[in-house]
């Protein structure tokens, strides 16, 4: 064993030594696309270098792109987990199972998965509630239309999305009572080709207002190619869509990370089932048209408010399913658990869902 004797000299002498500088806590991040998709992943980079920024030298941040979801998603988790990162986030649906099973195999790391429901005493869930966003952009998009007809870029069925297009459809519905939503499943998280094709098609069959569920800017580039709207998607999009832009539902992830990161420095951190919304700034509508009149923005910035203050919730009943079931009795609001399993449309809505 290596001896430290200027230490042992110092205790003889009853010295005090310099305080030993502490290692800084490293944090990994696991991400689905590249920081450079300027939707989902460059969002939650975002998040990552606003802690860097807030921490300083106190931490050590990594990350790892475009992460297929499954067998790979396990090996990156594990690896991170070996390599020492002692608070370990991972920022997409399908990451939940890997997520699990690694944290099972690492007790004493903490792990934070995005949007799942797995949660143990050291893995937490969060998500930010994107169907406050979704109802916001229904509202405009259903005052703007001049087709009654918007277009939905889907991207696999899971409940996030699910309900995300339930609350275009409910916000597009209260303004706009001829409303249709047409949806297109493009299978992809980020595929700018296919995303844009998808556009196109929804644009084909009449849809003015395209709102996405992926993450590149290519269907509101294909929106303003053709003189329709288009929504942003997890980030500020307005610099890509010009005239078409709309708004942008944004995810600001950097309160969350620093408020998690310090609660683990401080050992006051424990699991739980996190979502953030307007009103905690996680969700925020920016760069809303200016091409509104006066009445249509006073409209949304109505509904904006009411959610923010609590007052309205986008999943209030009665609610009823698209065969005439009621789901939610009139007056009721839809609980954390009901809203994690929606996995049906909501009345009115005319497309299906994949099997």
């Amino acid at each position: 064993m290596k001896i430290n004797r200027s230490l042992v000299l110092a205790v003889t002498l009853g010295l005090s030594m310099p305080a030993m500088a502490e290692d800084p806590m490293k944090v990994g991040f696991v991400y689905v696309g590249p920081i450079g998709d300027h939707g989902w992943s460059y969002q939650h980079d975002q998040g990552r270098l606003a802690l860097e920024e807030h921490f300083g030298d106190k931490v050590d941040t990594t990350y790892v792109e475009n992460v297929s979801e499954g067998a790979d998603a396990e090996r990156t988790i594990r690896r991170l987990a070996q390599t020492g990162n002692d608070v370990i986030f991972t920022t997409s649906f399908g990451f939940m199972n890997p997520t699990a099973r690694v944290a099972e195999e690492f007790p004493d790391i903490t792990f934070l998965h995005a949007t799942g429901y797995k949660q143990a005493e050291n893995l937490g869930t969060y998500l930010s509630v994107t169907y406050e966003g979704r109802y916001v952009t229904g509202t405009a998009a259903g005052l703007v239309t001049e087709t009654d007809t918007l277009g939905y870029i889907a991207s696999f069925p899971i409940p996030e999305v699910i309900r995300d297009i339930n609350a275009v459809y409910l916000g597009a519905k209260a303004v706009n009572p001829d409303i249709e939503l047409k949806v297109v499943w493009a299978n992809t998280w980020f595929d700018p080709a296919k995303e844009a094709d998808a556009a196109n098609a929804l644009m084909d069959q009449g849809a003015d207002v395209i709102v996405q569920h992926t993450d590149s800017p290519a269907p509101l580039l294909a929106a303003e190619k053709r003189g329709n709207w288009g929504v942003g998607q997890a980030s500020d999009m307005r610099k890509f869509g010009g005239d078409a832009h709309l708004l942008s539902v944004v995810n600001d992830w950097a309160p969350y990370y620093i408020d998690t990161v310090q609660s683990v420095m401080d050992g006051t951190w424990e699991s739980e089932d996190y979502w953030g919304g307007i009103s905690d700034d996680v969700i925020q509508i920016v760069g809303i048209s200016d091409r509104l009149t006066d009445e249509q923005r006073a409209k949304v910035d109505e509904v904006i408010a009411s959610i923010d203050s609590g007052e309205f919730h986008p999943f209030t009943g009665p609610l009823k399913d698209q065969s005439g079931e009621l789901r939610v009795l009139e007056g009721e609001t839809m609980t954390k658990e009901e809203l994690a399993g929606m996995d049906w449309y909501v009345q009115g809505m005319t497309a299906t869902l994949p099997e």
